[in-house]
């Protein structure tokens, strides 16, 4: 007898073309969980709102480019179900209920949300959205019944406050509706920028492009933050920091050749610019036929709506499903 796959949801926001940070942290594991999982993609362009309705043209226009992304690194959507935010009505519905569920006070202690609002200096004009982002992501989740959900470790929080809203909804229900979630949170973290001083980010121009050209990656190779104290070759230098390394550790399939490059490098002997040769010739080689991809499928954009359109036909009823089967639970008034 077989078991049916456990369901994941993650996604992202469409505010920009992905960038290879993003296949280090997520996509590459997408493409293992596509044949685990019961996948689930969502092009969250909702959430990407909540700091961005002063550009919301650059939200929508965003969406089918990072759809792109996804066919182009080898996401199936035969696999993976890519869905729009928008489109599925029911996680707003979702969204709302939950917020009742759930204080003023607790969304402002969230760490990952008070981090979020400091950063962005909102002070006390917090957009109402990104408050209560914590219950949308809720309905996100929930909205799929997924129980396992990728998330870097600064995200950990969204989840914890996830699961104490399901274990409300349940115990308020008096039985469980609602499935409540594991975050898997990868080993190896984010990619830092290429300056070396963040983590890469297309907001921070730091970041190479999943369909950046054979000239912008070798650009942004040579500018790459090394080891300001090995100025010279004969120097031993410090791999620990040193972002060339970081790529090379994330993307050479031949780690057993970038042990021994880190072994001569912390020797002296070894000059940045090797390092920086291999690492624009493994960015080369990876980058190369996934620019091919993406081009090719730029010339048929209808194909590519026509995946996301099917993709959120079938998450709304999924989610419409769901929606009803809370609000019976919670004994909401149904029509005869």
């Amino acid at each position: 007898m077989s078991h049916p796959k456990p369901v994941i949801l993650t996604g992202d926001r469409t505010t920009g073309p992905l960038h290879i940070g993003h296949y280090a942290g997520s996509l590459r594991n997408r493409l293992r969980f596509q044949l685990s999982h019961e996948q689930y993609l969502l092009l969250a362009d909702m959430q990407a709102l909540t700091d961005n309705t002063g550009d919301i043209k650059k939200v929508c226009s965003n969406v089918l480019e990072v759809a792109l992304d996804y066919l182009a690194v080898g996401i199936d959507p035969q696999q993976s179900t890519i869905c729009l935010q928008s489109q599925l009505p029911a996680l707003a519905e979702l969204s709302m209920l939950y917020l009742n569920f759930v204080t003023v006070a607790r969304l402002e202690r969230n760490p990952t949300i008070r981090e979020e609002i400091r950063a962005r200096e909102f002070g006390r004009d917090i957009p109402a959205g990104f408050l209560c982002y914590p219950a949308a992501q809720a309905a996100d989740i929930t909205a799929f019944k997924a129980t396992v959900i990728p998330v870097g470790e600064d995200q950990a929080p969204i989840i914890e406050q996830t699961n104490e809203i399901i274990r409300r909804i349940n115990t308020t229900a008096g039985l469980v509706v609602l499935p409540e979630v594991t975050a898997v949170i990868p080993k190896s973290g984010r990619l830092p920028g290429i300056n070396g001083k963040a983590k890469m980010s297309k907001s921070l121009g730091n970041a190479i492009a999943l369909s950046a050209s054979a000239d912008e990656i070798s650009a942004a190779v040579k500018q790459m933050f090394t080891d300001p104290k090995h100025l010279r070759i004969e120097d031993p230098g410090q791999v620990e920091g040193n972002v060339v390394f970081s790529y090379l550790d994330a993307f050479d399939e031949d780690q057993d050749e970038v042990e021994h490059l880190k072994t001569l490098y912390r020797q002296g002997g070894l000059g940045d610019a090797v390092i920086k040769r291999r690492l624009d010739e493994v960015l080369q080689n990876f980058l190369g036929p996934v620019r091919d991809r993406r081009a090719l499928l730029s010339r048929d954009l209808g194909y590519v709506q026509q995946v996301v359109r099917e993709g959120t036909e079938r998450a709304r009823a999924i989610t419409e499903a769901t929606y009803a089967e809370v609000t019976r639970a919670l004994g909401l008034f149904q029509f005869q």
